[in-house]
């Protein structure tokens, strides 16, 4: 080799190693993504799940809150992609997400893994709450999805229930109560079997309270009908300026929260409110929407003080907290607590601490 060519294969060789000190490294592959997150399975602290393309991390106890979540229960570990299995049948369907507008036609994979189909134009509702929006969709296979299995082995059976309302309207039926348990499959199902006869009895002490005992459908103060028309909402008051009264388990009034809860259950409450006094398991249904859903005065939902040990006094806040909490009626406050501890004693169970606001 002549001296020219050694001394061009050292530059070379320098040039070389010149770009690879320059040039960015590729980067880091994603990591694998864990485990899609389900809405029914439980996450103790440490235990991972996979959502929206990151990796999240519970810290503590959580069931049925998807991440990122509202309460910093996750912890979300980075970016991932790969390392799951595919969509079953090669199916490509974009995972369904809360709040995204959906026109009839749109299919989505629920985060069960099944798929749903939209039946009718919707902003997001869940598709197995909010089943008149939703059908179950055959998706690269020619079985369809199974419909989630109906609640069963309710902590609370016919017998108790008729212990704890022995003077109840007989409106209020166990068996529209039992058929409602599917609108909202985490209630009294979630956490030991203690936590879930708590909030069973926790969630009927109030109803309880509301109607006093099962017996009033509606709202015995005929005078403040006319009061629950909000009108600056764009929607009005279609069923009438006093359509809008208390009806139901919880008393559910005012044209907004007969319209939100109509929309989350598929039913049109905002046009024919008369639904939740005429049929009893759309009653318990709307009960159970605002247990569930709504954290009212309060800072978390019912559903949420209980199974994650708030206590019962964070569900009066919920419910009724900006007239009875912080020494406002501490009658009131009693009475639901008195009524607590007969149920939790009725179910063979404790109340618990924080019972009061």
């Amino acid at each position: 080799m002549t001296r020219q060519r050694i001394m061009a294969w050292f530059a070379a060789l320098l040039m070389a190693g010149a770009l690879a000190t320059i040039l960015p490294s590729s980067p880091a592959a994603a990591a694998a993504c864990a485990t899609p997150w389900n809405a029914s399975s439980v996450y103790t602290g440490g235990m991972t799940a996979s959502r929206n393309g990151h990796n999240w991390q519970a810290k503590w106890w959580t069931q049925g809150e998807a991440p990122p979540g509202t309460t910093g229960v996750w912890a979300d570990q980075g970016t991932c992609g790969g390392g799951t299995n595919p969509p079953p049948g090669g199916c490509n369907h974009p995972n369904w997400q809360a709040g995204t507008w959906y026109t009839a036609g749109s299919i989505v994979r629920y985060t069960n893994g099944l798929y749903y189909i939209a039946e009718h134009d919707n902003p997001g509702y869940d598709p197995i709450i909010s089943t008149w929006y939703w059908d179950p969709y055959t998706c690269g296979g020619s079985t369809p999805p199974p419909s989630p299995p109906p609640p069963g082995g309710f902590v609370v059976s016919e017998a108790q229930f008729n212990q704890m309302f022995p003077g109840r309207n007989s409106f209020y039926t166990y068996s529209g109560l039992v058929a409602a348990l599917s609108a909202y499959p985490g209630f009294a199902k979630t956490g030991s079997d203690t936590v879930r006869k708590q909030e069973a009895a926790a969630f009927l002490a109030n109803v309880s309270h509301e109607t006093g005992g099962l017996v009033h459908i509606v709202e015995q103060n005929t005078a403040n009908y006319p009061h629950y028309c909000d009108t600056s909402q764009p929607y009005g008051c279609p069923a009438g300026q006093a359509a809008y009264y208390g009806r139901g388990p919880i008393q559910l009034s005012w044209n907004f929260n007969y319209k939100a809860a109509g929309d989350a259950l598929g039913l049109n409450l905002l046009g024919n409110p008369w639904l939740v006094q005429n049929d009893a398991a759309v009653a318990w249904k709307t009960a159970l929407w605002y247990w569930n859903t709504q954290s009212g005065p309060g800072t978390m939902t019912p559903h949420n003080a209980m199974v994650n040990g708030a206590g019962f006094g964070q569900t009066i806040r919920s419910i009724n907290g900006s007239l009875e909490c912080d020494g406002r009626n501490p009658a009131q406050v009693q009475s639901r607590v008195s009524k607590y501890q007969s149920f939790v004693q009725i179910l063979g169970t404790t109340p618990g601490s924080n019972l009061s606001c």
